[in-house]
């Protein structure tokens, strides 16, 4: 049985979804929890995805756009909205110098990933590297702050106490592409959450992540002398969240993959070939096969396919199509759970 030492994942991870009232500012509230990182999308229109968290702080031009290589800042939240402060149980957004398009229009819908890491940053000099590091050891999750030094194989400390499994990392003052890590790709591949490819060679990460520390090459994305970077590091943990790959076979009666908890979160991506990042959660849609998905790379709103059934213990594909499941193809995703398969009781939860 899939025992777990986190029964309640939600006070780790939670989606949050709103309409928005056009008034401002306006607090969005609910979490069981202090977030440290959020990562919105409006809904019902094409908009861009904005990511901020506690370690680089609120307000305007604090934003990073996982759909778009620009630089900390570029997605023109002083226009269009942003998030002005990070509350007790979620946050405040305040509307732009034009309209409040990105956080609160007036009957538009919208959705928030909401994570917790370890609150304010401390200085951590496990690496070659000094980081600043929020880190959540018991959720796996940690954010990184760092600047680079240009020099190839030097190694950042990350605050988790267990190996990471996936990396998102993003230059914050150049125009480069978010670049990923994936375990199941390894070292020497990578993936760019802003971008379709499918994987390709690269030497970001010069060796495999340790308990405390990762590493990274001389390249631009990850290292560039004197530039400002931020890294999002997961570690599985039974339970709660998983980091794994599975092979397509473009089939109704799709792939079940295993997680050991009723998934709340869901982000898949063919790495095999080229396909977009899809997204998916349990607060948007309806019922299986109802589950509406977003998509990372694009500023698209969200779409209705029927692709994956949420269950007790993982989700299970059901499209026909090549955007989850194309028959033979590989494809890496990332899950958070609404609640584990048994918890540490022995109690198991139900399906959506």
């Amino acid at each position: 049985m899939a025992y777990t030492t986190i029964d309640d994942p939600t006070q780790y991870f939670e989606a949050l979804i709103w309409t928005g009232d056009g008034n401002t500012p306006r607090s969005l509230t609910g979490l069981e929890f202090q977030l440290d990182m959020v990562w919105s999308k409006r809904r019902d229109d094409a908009a861009g995805h904005n990511i901020l968290d506690s370690v680089r702080g609120a307000g305007v031009d604090a934003e990073l756009c996982p759909s778009s290589a620009g630089v900390e800042g570029s997605n023109n939240q002083n226009a269009y909205g942003y998030l002005s402060a990070f509350t007790s149980d979620g946050f405040t957004v305040t509307e732009g110098s034009s309209d409040n398009a990105y956080w609160n229009n007036n009957t538009a819908t919208y959705v928030a990933w909401c994570w917790k890491a370890g609150g304010s940053a401390s200085s951590n000099t496990n690496g070659d590297i000094t980081s600043s590091v929020s880190a959540n050891t018991t959720a796996g999750f940690s954010i990184v702050s760092y600047t680079g030094t240009g020099t190839s194989e030097d190694t950042i400390g990350h605050g988790l106490g267990s190996i990471p499994k996936m990396i998102i990392t993003k230059q914050r003052d150049q125009e480069n592409g978010w670049g990923v890590y994936h375990h199941t790709l390894g070292t020497g591949k990578e993936l760019y959450l802003n971008y379709t490819n499918g994987e390709g060679s690269s030497n970001f990460w010069i060796t495999t992540p340790t308990t405390s520390v990762f590493s990274v090459s001389a390249s631009d994305y990850v290292n560039e002398s004197s530039s400002t970077y931020i890294a999002y590091l997961f570690a599985p943990k039974q339970g709660f969240s998983k980091f794994g790959s599975y092979t397509g076979n473009q089939n109704a009666d799709g792939t079940f993959v295993y997680t050991g908890f009723k998934p709340a979160f869901v982000m898949v991506k063919r790495s095999s070939d080229t396909e977009d990042w899809h997204m998916f959660d349990n607060k948007r849609g309806g019922y299986n096969v109802d589950n509406d998905f977003l998509q990372a790379n694009t500023t698209n709103a969200e779409a209705t396919d029927d692709n994956i059934d949420i269950l007790s213990n993982g989700f299970k594909l059901r499209g026909t199509g090549t955007d989850v499941n194309r028959s033979g193809h590989t494809y890496i995703y990332m899950a958070f759970a609404e609640a584990p398969f048994v918890n540490s009781n022995g109690v198991p939860n139900n399906a959506r």
